[in-house]
């Protein structure tokens, strides 16, 4: 089902529902839109099968025009807005930069959230952009996922935060691409997002 996310920028998206329907929903973050980044990453899609398997929705939508971290972390806390008006429970899941911005978007919007799952997340934007920062303020569980080769993006500061907070860490042998390991990553994703959901 395609959805609009309603905010004065213009964001769409695609929600995964289970065919009997859902009370939870995860908000999926795209990697970097210059980058072509979108709702249809194939890491994306994979989590959104996994979940709609364990009965959960997914909400993957596309940032609006780009805005240097700032207008897509308001995306992003817009769906959070959306899928919290439908859903009892919502959480966050991103892949990359989406990493980056389902942390930045959790820390800071004004609906609860209940757990934020991350897959190679970039650790900072802008210094008043910072990841890792905000999941040192994070108020639910998290889960940072990271390949043990990524030289694209450097997860280590979030990494050592959620190691630190007792978060659940997953490495994986893998670069920043997972090629190969969407399935798994899905499977990793959807387990720990469902559980707490």
């Amino acid at each position: 089902m395609d959805v609009l996310v309603p905010g004065a920028r213009d964001v769409r998206g695609t929600l995964d529902e289970p065919d009997g329907g859902a009370t939870a929903c995860v908000v999926a973050c795209p990697p970097h839109p210059q980058h072509r980044g979108h709702r249809g990453d194939a890491r994306l899609t994979a989590v959104g099968d996994a979940l709609v398997d364990r009965g959960v929705a997914c909400l993957r939508f596309d940032y609006g025009d780009w805005d240097e971290g700032y207008g897509e972390r308001e995306d992003a806390r817009n769906a959070v807005r959306w899928a919290a008006d439908r859903y009892d429970g919502v959480a966050l899941f991103g892949y990359s930069f989406g990493g980056a911005m389902a942390l930045l978007a959790a820390a800071s919007v004004d609906r609860p959230v209940v757990a934020v799952s991350t897959l190679a997340p970039a650790a900072r934007l802008r210094d008043d952009l910072d990841a890792a920062g905000a999941l040192e303020g994070l108020d639910c569980p998290a889960q940072v996922i990271f390949g043990t080769r990524d030289d694209t993006a450097d997860p280590t500061p979030v990494v050592e935060v959620a190691r630190e907070r007792g978060d659940d860490v997953v490495e994986l042998s893998a670069d920043h691409f997972f090629v190969g390991k969407h399935d798994r990553i899905g499977g990793l994703v959807a387990e720990f997002l469902a559980a707490e959901l």
